[in-house]
């Protein structure tokens, strides 16, 4: 039993490490297409997002029937992909997008950062200079404003490098040319 809670526990965990890294390498990645949506303007109940929701309570169920069928440890390796699942539901949908009827405030601290985190996220558009790729840990706001003002910063150094570039080949090829 208290094996079995562990695994749950810890599956629960580490699903905060893969949702991490699917978020920012696959969601911002290749799999922006489907991602986009989320980071535009809602249009109805649901979004083209969603189907990752989906996808992960697909991988859930697969490992729960697996453990069912004799492969125990895999139920709760399930069980606690299902809960990651769902608590992403409870608090990125209903408390942080306020995707429900019901909207509510984030009062405490730890809500109140994962929405100011969320918003610093959606701050940006595009999938590029994103900050803020986890759903149930942020890092501190303050750190999370520092990184898009150096997102920014750096964006303007590659702008002005590449205009000074553009400007200084068209000079030197005007040159060539009517040299």
């Amino acid at each position: 039993m208290i094996f079995n809670f562990v695994i749950f526990l810890s599956t629960l965990i580490a699903m905060e490490g893969v949702g991490f890294l699917a978020h920012k390498y696959v969601m911002h990645g290749w799999g922006w297409f489907l991602h986009r949506s989320h980071h535009e303007a809602q249009l109805g109940a649901l979004e083209t997002n969603d189907l990752y929701l989906l996808a992960l309570g697909t991988i859930a169920t697969g490992l729960i029937v697996l453990g069912n069928d004799g492969y125990d440890p895999l139920q709760w390796v399930g069980a606690g992909v299902a809960a990651f699942g769902l608590i992403y539901l409870l608090v990125h949908d209903g408390i942080v997008h306020r995707h429900w009827p019901v909207r509510p405030q984030p009062r405490n601290r730890y809500l109140r950062r994962l929405y100011q985190a969320h918003l610093m996220h959606h701050a940006v558009k595009g999938r590029r200079n994103s900050v803020s790729f986890g759903f149930l840990y942020a890092p501190p706001v303050a750190t999370l404003q520092k990184q898009l003002r150096d997102l920014q910063d750096a964006d303007r150094a590659r702008e002005r490098e590449a205009s000074l570039s553009d400007l200084c080949g068209t000079s030197i090829n005007s040159d060539l040319q009517n040299g």
